[in-house]
């Protein structure tokens, strides 16, 4: 009887992102710009993998179709409510988004609320907030005002004298 010999590797490559080896790959696989905690898990039940083991000791086929999978899941039947973009502006299509493209994505989103002169759009020009929230106590550090309340009395002698 032969062993077969699980060889460790302690970085291992996928959608090009070095995972731990060390680590469950149902946790590894978040370290991916785009890949949550629900998403990995399903990447891990459609490649029939257990998401306990540790990404070390994947074997060069697990890590193809785990990175297929990562790529394009509407074609290994992932359902669509998993992505992240769903209904593109452009292409009206659903598409799961990964590193970089996400970033890229997302400018061009804010650019074209912008261009159309929408209420996010407006807002995020006059870098305000854009989602509702209260704006009188905070958000101040970073847009240069000056602090609110009182001056004290040493301040104001300073400044007659």
């Amino acid at each position: 009887m032969e062993e077969a010999k699980e060889e460790f590797k302690h970085l291992v490559r996928i959608v090009n992102t070095d995972l731990d080896g060390n680590k469950h790959i149902s946790i590894a696989l978040k370290k991916i710009k785009g890949v949550g905690f629900m998403f990995s898990n399903m990447v891990c039940s459609i490649a029939n993998i257990d998401g306990r083991k540790k990404t070390g000791y994947l074997t060069e086929e697990e890590i193809k179709k785990i990175e297929g999978i990562i790529k394009d899941p509407l074609k290994f039947k992932a359902p669509s409510w998993m992505l992240n973009r769903r209904r593109d502006v452009e292409t009206g299509e659903d598409k799961h988004l990964l590193t970089s493209d996400i970033f890229f994505i997302q400018d061009n989103d804010i650019k074209m609320m912008k261009k159309m002169r929408s209420y996010k759009g407006v807002r995020h020009a006059l870098g305000l907030t854009v989602r509702g929230q209260r704006t009188k106590s905070n958000f101040r550090k970073n847009k240069g005002k000056v602090s609110l309340g009182v001056k004290s009395r040493e301040g104001a002698k300073a400044g007659r004298v």
